[in-house]
């Protein structure tokens, strides 16, 4: 076989076998490549989530690089190259195929994450489980990827000659570096060790419901330095990571998602509490936004001209919650409205000159 091939080497012009060899690699690599996604297209399941589709989804492109580039590598003896031009080419090579396989390795880690989300979906009413996973699993990508970045930059450098010496008298000098980098990334240190201590105490899970510096909204996003709030009115708030170690804040999600509402009104003294609180039995039920746990109505506060009247009732989340509150606040205004409008506040006035006239016996 060898042979041969030299055989044939020897009938075209070095540039042109060079060429062709290249060619030949490259497509025989794509060939393959195609073949492999062609065996994973015919496993993957078109409605559902499987595992074969995430690995074409995120897998695909990487293929694409690699594959070639790793049979350019096993090929690369047949090149007719002077070893001044081969050695460059050999590294230049390895260094793809190094950058090449950690995009592998960055993608397969998407591929585990989309396992895991599949198998933990937040859209459930009670997800504390599915939130506490994907929080630990959103920071623990996160750091894999640093390493692996790290890992790649350290491989290609130290692939140079030069850089090994320069690494090489760095290392006597290291005490008093590590002192100078120490002081110059406190605060990203500081960051970064908040980030692990929320990633696995978790004051905050992905899809918590916050009140944060007077505003409400939900984590969308916990990076290894800042933490983005989706605020109800879809704008962003976004904090420092150590915000959440350092300050307080409200958590309505923090060991369940369940919550209660309240609805106020201010009513005349003379309105019967017993029918409203009837009609709020009745209008919980004709909704799905009730859980069916709490439901009452109570008398809260007594003032000069109004009493507060209470409603109190829960939900399976906090968005739920607030729309049931505007429910119930709307359809016992209605129904006060149309029974009871004598109930509504009212201000009475007393004539003292009446009052002081004496009635003749």
């Amino acid at each position: 076989m060898d042979t041969q091939l030299q055989y044939w080497s020897k009938q075209f012009q070095p540039w042109a076998w060079n060429v062709g060899v290249i060619i030949f690699a490259i497509g025989l690599g794509y060939i393959i490549k195609l073949i492999i996604t062609a065996i994973l297209r015919f496993y993957k399941n078109q409605n559902d989530y499987s595992l074969f589709k995430s690995i074409i989804t995120h897998l695909g492109k990487p293929l694409n690089i690699f594959v070639p580039l790793l049979v350019l590598n096993f090929m690369q003896p047949l090149l007719e190259l002077n070893k001044i031009y081969l050695a460059p080419l050999d590294r230049m090579i390895g260094i793809l195929l190094v950058i090449s396989f950690a995009s592998l390795l960055i993608n397969s880690i998407r591929i585990f994450e989309d396992y895991v989300y599949h198998q933990y979906d937040l859209k459930k009413d009670d997800n504390l489980k599915e939130r506490k996973i994907r929080t630990q699993l959103l920071f623990i990508r996160k750091v894999i990827i640093i390493i692996i970045v790290l890992i790649t930059l350290s491989i290609i450098l130290l692939s140079f000659n030069n850089v090994r010496r320069i690494g090489a008298g760095l290392l006597t000098g290291v005490g008093i570096s590590s002192i100078i980098i120490g002081f110059a990334a406190q605060k990203s240190l500081s960051n970064f060790l908040a980030g692990f201590q929320i990633a696995f105490t978790q004051p905050i899970r992905i899809d918590d419901v916050l009140v944060v510096e007077g505003e409400w909204g939900r984590i969308e996003d916990i990076t290894l330095t800042y933490v983005v709030l989706n605020i109800w009115d879809q704008r962003r708030l976004i904090l420092p990571i150590t915000y959440f170690i350092e300050k307080p804040f409200q958590n309505w999600t923090r060991t369940t998602s369940e919550l209660l509402g309240t609805v106020f009104l201010y009513m005349d003294y003379s309105i019967p509490v017993d029918k409203l609180r009837e009609e709020l039995t009745r209008i919980l039920n004709t909704t799905p936004l009730w859980d069916k746990r709490v439901g009452i109505l109570q008398v809260t506060d007594a003032r000069e001209q109004t009493i507060e009247l209470r409603a109190l009732v829960s939900a399976r989340n906090s968005s739920q919650a607030f729309d049931l509150r505007c429910y119930v606040r709307e359809n016992l205004i209605k129904y006060i409205n149309e029974q009871m409008p004598q109930s509504l506040p009212q201000k009475r006035y007393q004539n003292k000159e009446l009052d002081d006239i004496k009635p003749d016996h």
